[in-house]
């Protein structure tokens, strides 16, 4: 949401003569007497909502000790975690945390850590940890046991190089909480068994406050057979709705609602009747309103629209009578030729480019469908296996296996579903930390103990993927942040450029990091001897050139930060180890939207550019928040365009630049101005299918009446 140049009377009067936190934060809306926005009046909020709201309602405690034997005896901490420790260490590393001397740099930052992170007494009224104890508390649990991993996570978080994701941050070390895992993706195969045990899994994953993807694209079609009986499937869209009202049911103690995405393949016979649940008329007996739709597209579909032919539509009935393997574990574009002469494959045909206007359509009136470009992930993925869905922020990329069931919902065989351990580097930060390979490290090895220390037995299947493939998913935020500090323009050669080389550095380091843990434990992830890792072929991209920035711009950018980047010896090194160890997380990286963590991180979101430079946020009762984009001051305004200006092909081009060294997905939003046209999106979608981009995350379109909006003048300089 965008600051607008009106505001209310009564607001007006009440920034004229209130002097607390909300209204001063409020001041961010209006220029000062010079025509420069009021950043300092920000910084006074943060300083008045400690002395008039935190201060008063925190709990003081005489000692440390006091402090943690009070949270232990009253069930606000586990005991187990901290038992792992000598209390000398303990105390060490409050005063370690304590001295970085901590200030929230945004009242936004400072109001979304103390109303969603801090431990607060059970009745919700007084705090009882500060941003430094939350820190510690997340830093001792993901150390496991480990002094010295422990004390280099408080360093990484308490400098904001390293961010773990909201469940891992908001319930790590807490008695009382939810898992540490941020959401989760589970297969649905053509049976009620598997169905139910699908709605019984998102209750259970949603309750414990993970985001849950379901893949429905085995499901047979509506009016399909049912032991050979015809017209007598429903389809998929009733299995929707019985999801959305399961996630509107269940959520983790009130602290995060339900949420659910589901993915279909563009080939499914029911594809139009998918999409058409997120239209504005649609009959409320089929209309998805909390949902999150996801369309699976493989090369294919682009081919034959650009022909100006149909598409055929496959029955995942016949299919999977025909070939052995469901539809979702099929290459369509492969096979595609083959199904459509297959007499026993029963198809119908649709204009691929009604398709793909149909989907522009539905993107303009809600953002939806999220898009996963089958072929484009399935070629870039490093493990055998074919890769049929994402998550709900589309960032998340993995091989799945089928489970199968007794008529009980007992698994009579657990196959391999998706749990996602995220955390964030700050983009910024990390280019300011004395060794970059040292804080990827680290929070590779903090990511790794999520994953060690997530059991999520009421899925069998979420659990038996984790144990198998330790994957995790580093992500990254403040991109265009710390372009604009250092006066590049977002989606500029330099910018791109940059955005080609840090990444280009995560993955080195990354990789060896997962490799070192590999040695130290003594082996690697399941099915590492089939991989591309093993036979040494992911390495090729990075042995066969020299990577350098190609502008004299980036190359100095790492030399002030004093980076060496990894040279073509040190990759046919990493190589030559990995072959020899393996690596231990099946899947390293992934980059996700960021939310909250941004806020309280003081970033810009993930790697897309700010949508204003000055956001507006409703916030439960104390309604409208400022939030000003990090790193802008009077000074470097030019540098923060926002991302409607900036355009869809710059953004595609950036994350097209990460996407090569990032082993799963990037949440990637696309902005539009309001004159934008379905034309428009299709267009945005083949640039996006042709750069390799590998998913489309939200369709974002900007009110006419944001348009050419500033912030207002301050009432003082007009009387």
């Amino acid at each position: 949401m965008n600051a607008l140049t009106t505001a209310a009377t009564g607001r007006r009067e009440s920034v004229g003569t209130r002097k607390d936190y909300h209204a001063l934060n409020a001041m961010l809306n209006l220029y000062d007497c010079d025509g420069a926005i009021q950043f300092d009046k920000d910084r006074e909020a943060v300083r008045q909502y400690f002395l008039q709201h935190v201060n008063p309602n925190t709990v003081v405690f005489g000692s440390l000790k006091e402090k943690i034997d009070h949270l232990v005896e009253n069930d606000y901490y586990e005991e187990a975690p901290l038992r792992r420790y000598r209390w000398e260490f303990l105390e060490d590393l409050y005063r370690q945390a304590y001295a970085h001397e901590h200030r929230f740099r945004t009242f936004l930052g400072a109001f979304k850590y103390y109303t969603s992170y801090t431990l607060k007494t059970f009745d919700g009224s007084r705090y009882l940890e500060r941003y430094e104890d939350r820190i510690v508390a997340t830093a001792l649990f993901l150390g496991a046991g480990d002094e010295a991993l422990a004390a280099r996570l408080v360093d990484e978080m308490m400098t904001g190089r390293f961010q773990p994701a909201t469940p891992t941050f908001l319930n790590a070390g807490k008695a009382q909480r939810g898992e540490l895992v941020s959401c989760f993706l589970l297969r649905v195969e053509d049976n009620l068994e598997s169905i139910g045990r699908g709605v019984n899994s998102a209750l259970q994953l949603s309750k414990r406050g993970g985001g849950v993807a379901l893949l429905l694209t085995n499901l047979r079609e509506q009016g399909a057979p049912i032991k050979k009986i015809e017209n007598q499937s429903s389809g998929v869209v009733p299995v929707m709705k019985l999801l959305e009202d399961s996630f509107s049911y269940a959520n983790q103690l009130g602290a995060r609602q339900g949420a659910g995405a589901v993915y279909l393949h563009a080939h499914h016979p029911d594809i139009m009747r998918f999409l058409d649940t997120k239209r504005e008329n649609a009959d409320e007996k089929i209309r998805i309103k909390t949902l999150s739709l996801g369309v699976v597209v493989p090369d294919i579909t682009f081919e034959l629209a650009k022909r100006d032919e149909d598409m055929h539509l496959f029955s995942p009935y016949d299919v999977e009578r025909e070939y052995g393997r469901p539809l979702s574990d099929l290459s369509v574009s492969e096979h595609y030729d083959d199904l459509v002469a297959n007499p026993r494959v029963r198809k119908t045909t649709l204009s691929a480019r009604e398709f793909f206007k149909t989907v522009a359509e539905l993107q303009f009136e809600s953002g939806y469908p999220y898009l996963l470009f089958e072929d484009t992930v399935n070629r870039a993925n490093p493990i055998p296996g074919w890769i049929n869905m994402s998550n709900l922020c589309s960032e998340i990329l993995q091989v799945n296996t089928p489970s199968t069931y007794d008529a009980s919902l007992g698994y009579e065989t657990v196959g391999r579903d998706i749990s996602c351990n995220l955390g964030s580097l700050n983009i910024a930060a990390a280019m300011a930390s004395p060794d970059l390979g040292a804080t990827v490290e680290t929070a590779v090895r903090g990511l790794t103990s999520v994953s060690d220390q997530s059991h999520i037995d009421a899925v069998p299947s979420v659990a038996h993927g984790n144990d198998l493939s330790h994957s995790i998913g580093l992500g990254q935020m403040n991109l265009h942040g710390y372009l604009a500090s250092r006066r590049i323009h977002y989606g500029s050669e330099e910018g791109v450029d940059f955005t080609n080389m840090y990444f280009y550095a995560v993955a080195y380091h990354a990789l060896r990091a997962s490799n070192r843990i590999a040695i130290e434990r003594g082996r690697a992830f399941d099915g590492f001897e089939k991989s591309a890792y093993a036979d040494g072929s992911y390495f090729d991209m990075y042995t066969e050139r020299v990577w350098q920035p190609a502008t004299e711009r980036v190359r100095a950018l790492f030399a002030e930060a004093g980076t060496v980047l990894p040279t073509r010896e040190d990759w046919r090194e990493l190589k030559r180890s990995v072959r020899e160890h393996g690596i231990y997380n099946q899947y390293l990286q992934a980059v996700p939207p960021t939310g909250s963590i941004s806020y309280i991180n003081d970033s810009t979101a993930s790697i897309h550019p700010i949508a204003s430079k000055v956001e507006i946020r409703k916030e439960g009762k104390l309604g409208r928040v400022y939030y000003p984009a990090p790193h802008m001051d009077n000074d470097n305004l030019e540098y923060f365009q926002d991302a409607y200006e900036i355009g869809y092909e710059k953004i595609i081009d950036t994350y097209a630049a990460a996407t090569q060294h990032v082993d799963q997905g990037l949440s990637c939003t696309l902005f539009f101005r309001d004159t934008a046209t379905t034309r428009d999106l299709n267009k945005a979608q083949i640039h996006a299918w042709r750069k390799g981009i590998k998913t489309l995350y939200y369709i974002r379109l900007r009110q006419e009446a944001l348009e050419g909006t500033e912030i207002e003048t301050c009432l003082s300089c007009t009387l």
